[in-house]
C-alpha cells in the first residue's frame, strides 16, 4: 500500500507598505520569513520617509535592491576573508602547523587527565563516606 506523505505547510502574513501579504513556507519556517520580511519592511519605511509614497511596486523594489547591496557587500567582505585565510595558511611554516596540533594533542590530553582524576575522586569520596 502507497502511503501518502502529507506536507504541512506553515503560513504567514507580511504587510508591507500598509499592504498585508499572506504566504506559504516550510512549516516551523514562520519566524524566520517574519524575521526577513521585517527586514526588508524597514527598508520600505525608510525609503518611503525619504521620497514619500512612490508607490508600492516602486518601494518594495527599491528596498529589495537596497537588501541585495547588503547581501552583496557582506558576500564581497567574506570572499576577501576566504583569500586571506587561504594566503595565511599557504604561507604557514610546517613547524607551526605542527606545533599547534601537538598542543591540541597535550591539551586534549590534560582534559582526559583531569576528568580521570575527577572520577577517581568522586569514588574516593563515595567509599570514604561508606557508599
Amino acid at each position: 500500500m502507497e502511503r501518502l506523505k502529507l506536507r504541512v505547510m506553515g503560513q504567514v502574513s507580511v504587510t508591507l507598505n500598509g499592504r498585508t501579504y499572506r504566504l506559504e513556507c516550510n512549516n516551523g519556517e514562520e519566524a524566520h520569513l517574519i524575521e526577513l520580511s521585517e527586514h526588508l519592511a524597514s527598508h520600505v519605511e525608510s525609503l518611503k520617509r525619504k521620497l514619500g509614497q512612490i508607490g508600492d511596486d516602486r518601494l518594495i523594489l527599491m528596498a529589495a535592491l537596497m537588501v541585495t547591496d547588503e547581501f552583496w557587500e557582506m558576500r564581497r567582505v567574506a570572499n576577501e576573508f576566504k583569500a586571506e585565510l587561504s594566503e595565511v595558511l599557504s604561507g604557514a611554516d610546517p613547524e607551526d602547523v605542527t606545533a599547534r596540533e601537538a598542543d591540541r594533542e597535550v591539551a586534549a590530553a590534560i582534559g582526559a587527565a583531569a576528568e580521570r582524576l575527577e572520577s577517581l575522586k568522586d569514588r574516593l569520596g563515595a567509599r570514604k563516606n561508606g557508599r
